[in-house]
């Protein structure tokens, strides 16, 4: 796992040295450049040292020094293609490092390239004989990247705060990404949140010309559901073995390490069978697996998490997220998060890497199981909110919007009233707009009174519109699981993992993003995802060869936090100093409600913290975090 930075253009080596610094969590175990001042070509590399330890330092040239590579992440595949290039005549000069694959496989395949890879993977072409740059991103959009484009200027990185140490990059908030932030709870691809800058989406190469100074974006993968109509109910045995195999063959793929390895195990039932699977070909006492707990027992699930590990018998380590360290750890974690992120779990999240990292560099996660499998609650939603949509007058529904209001507000996880709100709050708006709303920060309806600038919901949710309008025909399950997939997994599940992981110079691997997995779920139809409100109806099948019943048959909790309880016992932690594009009074007017137990403002709430301390990153070394965790 790495960080990588570069640009092409005005600027000199002392704004490539900022920006590759800016990346020295990433990849602190070694740097590397390439600069061309007479081209205007400057490339810069931070490595974590994880496979092939002496021989993969980056750049990495051609034999003919004329294609350069910097990369981060891991193609898991990497074998299969050193093999098949070798019989191509292609001569390596590492043992096993997967970034020549890249070399090799750029002078082979060209801007094919992406579509060989299996893995997580962000990374930079140099082709000098070709005179161009080509920039690339996993289908998943596991591994960031940033780029800036204007008047045949180029510059990119692994993060935002590294692309901003160009003296070219704006340092102000984009006012459309900072409407989405509050509708979303994190900023949609290729949207970024300063102005003039975006997020290459997963799935997508960019071709930047040097000669010419233009660019071509594309897609060259795209999560899409494309259900096999041959697959029958009596396939489910057979549909069995083959969910299990390709779990097990995708765990199995990313154990490949130089350097110690573990788990984090929640005690769902994803990361659960994550560690089921290694220990069908590691001896279970090598499994070291790590869990967060909470001392509030609604969101807490480490008794689960251990049961699994006694079940297996891994070296299971767990530690708590008292509300004292939480206020603590928040400024530190918060003003890293290169964006403001709408997820409160970003804070066990960091917490869980942190003390892994004391013990192992690589861990296998249980990320993308509830996008591929049916996993969240809004799933049980569909159905019902079909109907009554359908069949609940608009006068009728306002009145039931103003009785659930009445209901006294719980703090505790997915408490019933929450998701009664919720429930209702997203079935005000029309179906297109659904899903998003129901995680929304903010109801649509008070946006005109938190954002200074006009809104339009239509114009602030319009990739989720598209997404779910473009083929009408799919049934809504699936078109449920594509929104989940592209937008929320991809910008906020999988950014939050990258950057509390990368914090800590800790390599984090997504064991159901493997490409032969995903491909089997798009084929696979949603009944055997979503049954008779079972979610996740296949993949309950697999566990039960391996998990005790209170695992798999346990209510769904969610890596949640105890956020609203805590934002209403200490009130907010910062002033609530003004923000271009945001309207003070009204994130004033709710903290007050939410601490009276009026409202339920916690999403809202956070991020406006997150944004704050976005503003403000006043803490310089990660001193202060382990100084604080000490203390607790």
């Amino acid at each position: 796992m790495c960080g990588l930075a570069g640009f092409i253009g005005p600027g000199d080596r002392d704004d490539l040295d900022r920006m590759v610094g800016a990346l020295t969590h990433r990849g602190p175990d070694a740097e590397g450049y390439f600069v061309d001042e007479s081209s205007g070509i400057y490339i810069g590399h931070r490595r974590l040292a994880i496979v092939d330890i002496p021989s993969g330092s980056q750049p990495m040239w051609s034999e003919d020094r004329q294609v350069a590579v910097v990369f981060n992440g891991e193609i898991y595949n990497h074998l299969a293609l050193r093999a098949e290039l070798l019989d191509r005549g292609h001569a390596f000069a590492t043992n096993h490092c997967d970034t020549e694959v890249l070399v090799h496989g750029w002078e082979q395949w060209g801007e094919d390239l992406p579509s060989k890879l299996n893995g997580m993977f962000a990374f930079a072409v140099v082709d000098l004989r070709k005179r161009r740059i080509f920039l690339a991103r996993d289908r998943f959009g596991e591994k960031p990247l940033y780029y800036m484009l204007k008047d045949g200027f180029l510059a990119f990185a692994s993060e935002l705060s590294s692309l901003a140490q160009h003296p070219s990059v704006s340092r102000s908030i984009s006012p459309r990404a900072l409407q989405k932030f509050f509708a979303y709870g994190y900023i949609p691809a290729p949207h970024s949140f300063l102005e003039r800058t975006a997020k290459l989406p997963g799935g997508c190469w960019l071709r930047f010309d040097l000669l010419s100074g233009e660019a071509t974006v594309k897609q060259y993968w795209k999560f899409l559901i494309t259900t096999d109509p041959s697959i029958r109910d009596e396939d489910e045995p057979k549909l069995i073995e083959e969910c299990d195999a390709l779990l097990r063959q995708a765990a199995n793929r990313r154990l490949m390490s130089d350097v110690p390895l573990g788990v984090f195990l929640s005690g769902g039932l994803d990361s659960s069978l994550v560690v089921s699977m290694l220990s069908r070909v590691l001896n279970p006492k090598d499994i070291s697996s790590f869990t967060i707990g909470f001392d509030e027992r609604t969101f807490d699930e480490s008794t689960y998490a251990r049961a699994v590990a006694d079940h297996i018998g891994s070296a299971h380590e767990t530690r708590f997220l008292t509300l004292s360290y939480a206020r603590d750890l928040l400024p530190y974690v918060l003003a890293r998060m290169d964006e403001p992120l709408g997820d409160p779990s970003i804070l066990p999240t960091y917490l869980v890497s942190s003390f892994a990292r004391e013990k192992v560099k690589v861990v296998l996660t249980g990320d993308g199981g509830d996008e591929l499998f049916a996993g969240y609650d809004p799933f049980l939603a569909l159905g019902p909110a079909e109907m009554y949509s359908r069949w609940v007058p608009r006068n009728l529904h306002r009145l039931n919007c103003r009785l659930v209001d009445l209901l006294p507000r719980s703090h505790a996880n997915m408490s019933l009233d929450f998701k009664l709100r919720r429930t209702l709050m997203g079935l005000s708006w029309p179906e297109s707009m659904r899903l998003p709303i129901w995680m929304s920060p903010v109801d649509p309806k008070d946006q005109a009174d938190l954002l200074t600038s006009p809104v339009q919901v239509e114009d602030i949710y319009d990739e989720a519109i598209s997404a779910w309008t473009e083929d009408q025909k799919k049934p809504t399950a699936d078109r449920a699981l594509e929104f989940f997939t592209r937008f929320y997994l991809q910008d906020d599940i999988l950014t939050k993992v990258d950057r509390a992981s990368m914090l800590c110079s800790l390599e984090a691997r997504a064991v159901f993003l493997d490409n032969d997995l995903a491909e089997f779920c798009c084929r696979l139809p949603s009944r055997f995802k979503l049954r008779n409100g079972t979610r996740k109806y296949l993949l309950k099948k697999v566990a039960e060869r391996y998990l005790p019943k209170r695992i798999i048959q346990r209510k769904k909790k969610g890596f949640g936090i105890p956020i609203a309880k805590w934002l209403r016992d200490t009130g907010p932690i910062i002033p609530f100093a003004s923000v271009a594009g945001l309207k003070p009074p009204f994130l004033q007017a709710a903290s007050e409600s939410h601490r009276a137990g009026h409202r339920d403002h916690r999403m809202l709430l956070w991020c406006w913290l997150a944004l704050q301390y976005w503003k403000a990153p006043s803490i310089e070394s990660q001193s202060t975090a382990e100084s604080a965790y000490a203390t607790h």
